[in-house]
């Protein structure tokens, strides 16, 4: 018999053979034992995307209730965490929240909020950390909150004037508050209001922009090789120039503060002027995304809330009967409202506590990134993985709600959940690291204004009609159609 020549080359061959097989085997074995999270079948290239419709959180409501309340989806190249129960958002927000303390980015907000440099889109670290700082200490803090209090009883004020000043005629409801929203939190933080000069009007006409912007989908963020049609279709160029038009407002409105002769009382613009001479690391342009968040988490958190704890109100007169004996039987007639009555009516605090349940005013709270591999719920989380809590589906969940589709503000009259991001069952304002700083802001303003409201007037719709309760596309959920309603002002 012949004898077999030795061959190094081909023995090398051979080795290499089974040390890559050995090693699929094992990556494959290995790779195996992970659990994901369930999924709904996608398509090539752009996965799930066809499955979200115009109302994102009702679209993923509808495929949470078949494939669960942990979901993977994959919006083109990008995996997507989306949590629809208390328990699963208890885990990403709280055991598990630095390990989804950053955001994702994209182009929107890059190009808008200066490379994310604000508090809301900016990535977890030590920077994010400073800015969050400043801003809750110098504008959110409880003391700062209640300094502000003759602000927002002077604008209340106002709103309520020209409600009496309709004369019968049916008022918008939506319009006044967004008003109020956006006068009160300008002379909080920039010491005037900006509905009174052109200059603001462009700031007000600009924001709306942006926040469309920030509320769109592109696709380009999700499926990089298609970014060309955010060129073509002329998005980015749109994107350019809006975020030209907000600079030039920003800019115009600190040089108003830098200018030796312009005599108003300090605010939250000189504060962020005089932390920038002092600290090296905070430069202009951190300045002005911080301003932006002062609009972009405040005036529409705010106008949205109210617009929706009125609509219940309208629909359900029974509820606003009874808030109104209260208000009335805290307060009389002829005395203004106080703080100190308002920490009375409890009632008041449910209605507003259950309109926030079914109406988050950002039904999708702000996009998480996992920085790890994590484990929710029993399921494996690879790093880099998005993630989307749909808090409106969370105050939706039979699990966590009684009849949650039926506005019940009794629920909270024996109940100590709050909407301060300790119970997750109710959430509007998000929790852990990256919840909204500016809760009690936002609280107290509407608070003070639905309490003058039902003091002061008997509402009803106009001509008895029904009130169309969907919401509009966007960031923040919005009525799809202005709040219109009548209002009699009770005798004195």
């Amino acid at each position: 018999m012949e004898e077999l020549q030795y061959n190094p080359i081909l023995v090398t061959l051979v080795f290499s053979l089974i040390s890559i097989l050995s090693l699929n085997l094992i990556f494959h074995k290995s790779s195996t034992k992970r659990n994901p999270p369930p999924s709904p079948p996608k398509l090539p290239i752009i996965g799930n995307l066809h499955q979200l419709s115009s109302l994102p959180h009702r679209s993923l409501h509808s495929l949470a209730q078949k494939y669960g309340a942990v979901m993977l989806l994959h919006l083109g190249s990008v995996p997507v965490l989306v949590i629809s129960s208390a328990d699963a958002a208890r885990e990403v927000m709280k055991t598990h929240d630095i390990a989804f303390a950053s955001r994702p980015t994209f182009k929107a907000s890059k190009k808008l909020l200066y490379n994310c440099k604000d508090v809301g889109s900016a990535p977890y670290g030590e920077y994010w950390r400073k800015i969050k700082s400043i801003f809750v200490l110098q504008l959110l803090s409880n003391k700062r909150v209640q300094s502000f209090r003759w602000i927002r009883e002077e604008e209340t004020a106002l709103l309520v004037n020209k409600v009496r000043q309709a004369s019968g005629a049916p008022v918008d409801l939506s319009a006044m508050f967004a008003t109020f929203t956006n006068d009160g939190i300008a002379r909080a933080a920039f010491g005037k209001k900006y509905s009174e000069s052109e200059n603001g009007n462009k700031f007000l006409r600009v924001m709306t922009d942006l926040m469309e912007f920030l509320g769109v989908i592109n696709i380009g963020d999700f499926m990089p090789w298609l970014d060309w049609i955010g060129h073509l279709n002329g998005f980015y160029n749109r994107l350019d120039n809006t975020a030209k038009q907000m600079d030039h407002v920003l800019e115009s409105l600190i040089q108003e503060h830098l200018d030796p002769n312009d005599q108003h009382s300090p605010d939250f613009v000189d504060i962020l002027i005089q932390i920038c001479h002092e600290d090296a690391s905070i430069q202009r342009d951190c300045i002005k995304p911080l301003l932006l968040d002062v609009f972009v988490g405040g005036t529409d958190t705010i106008s949205t809330a109210l617009e929706w704890v009125m609509s219940e109100l309208l629909q359900n007169p029974r509820v606003m009967e009874k808030l109104q004996f209260e208000v009335r039987g805290i307060t009389k007639q002829d005395q203004e409202i106080r703080d100190g009555d308002i920490e009375k009516m409890h009632y008041l605090k449910a209605v507003i506590k259950e309109a926030m349940r079914c109406h988050p005013p950002f039904p999708l709270l702000g996009p998480r990134i996992a920085r790890e591999d994590v484990r929710v719920k029993g399921y494996d989380v690879a790093a880099g993985t998005m993630v989307m809590i749909n808090g409106w589906a969370i105050g939706r969940d039979p699990a966590s709600w009684d009849e949650p589709d039926k506005f019940i503000p009794e629920r909270f009259l024996n109940s100590s959940i709050d909407l301060r991001g300790q119970d997750f069952e109710l959430i509007p304002f998000g929790a852990g690291r990256r919840g909204c700083p500016g809760i009690t802001f936002s609280i107290v303003a509407i608070e003070i204004v639905i309490a003058n409201l039902v003091h002061k007037f008997d509402w009803k719709l106009p001509n008895g009609e029904d009130l169309d309760m969907n919401e509009i596309p966007g960031m923040a959920a919005h009525r799809v159609v202005p709040l219109l309603a009548l209002a009699s002002p009770i005798s004195e």
